[in-house]
């Protein structure tokens, strides 16, 4: 085996590249049902804290792959990929659903191949509500944290993805917007449409302009 490439949990590492999977449903707070497919983000998070930590590491690529999940969450890794300060790319080659859209525009640059779908919609909870007024608020705001996490990552603007979220015309039981391929990147939510190898080229460029910007 290549001693260059260190395997774990959702993630290779390669040539000072991580490459950290996000694939399923985020599983947040509650553990899914073990024939679930999920993203556990207790695994993710101190995966990017050993990314902006380790001086082998040069640069994180995404594969996005999530029908999305858990809010606050999901909300917390976006806002961790954020917040590294290692050149970050994300590709997205099947889904980017719901919570998986502020993931997918989190990193400095992104990635969509031709085939693969973003949706928006409003915030959704299962079960009794109670209080209905004070629940509409909770969940506008939290729908204001999401909007406003991507307007900032992105080239959309909040009006604009306000009126994605609340479309009408598309899905037949609910409220959203479905983004395939170009379309994302025409309505700005993502830079560009591409697969592995220009995801993995984009992010070497980066690093060498990086590595350059340290050495001035």
């Amino acid at each position: 085996m290549d001693q260059d490439i260190i395997r774990e949990y959702g993630m290779v590492e390669c040539q000072g590249i991580q490459t950290i999977s996000i694939i399923g449903e985020i599983e947040g707070h509650d553990c899914l049902a073990q024939n679930e497919k999920t993203t556990k983000y207790e695994h993710i998070l101190p995966l990017l804290a050993k990314a902006e930590q380790s001086e082998d590491i040069r640069g994180v690529l995404f594969l996005m792959n999530t029908v999305g999940g858990d809010v606050s969450c999901g909300l917390a890794l976006a806002e961790m990929i954020a917040s590294l300060s290692k050149p970050t790319v994300s590709l997205i080659i099947g889904d980017s659903h719901s919570i998986g859209v502020p993931l997918a525009v989190a990193t400095r640059y992104s990635f969509i191949v031709p085939s693969a779908t973003m949706i928006m919609h409003p915030v959704r909870m299962n079960g009794m509500v109670l209080g209905t007024p004070q629940t509409y608020s909770q969940f506008q705001q939290i729908q204001d944290r999401i909007l406003d996490f991507i307007s900032s990552h992105s080239r959309t603007g909040k009006k604009e993805l306000e009126k994605l979220m609340m479309n009408t015309s598309m899905l037949s039981r609910d409220l959203g917007t479905v983004l395939v391929g170009r379309e994302a990147v025409d309505c700005g939510l993502i830079c560009e449409v591409g697969g592995i190898a220009p995801a993995w080229k984009k992010l070497r460029e980066m690093i060498r302009e990086s590595a350059r910007d340290a050495a001035e």
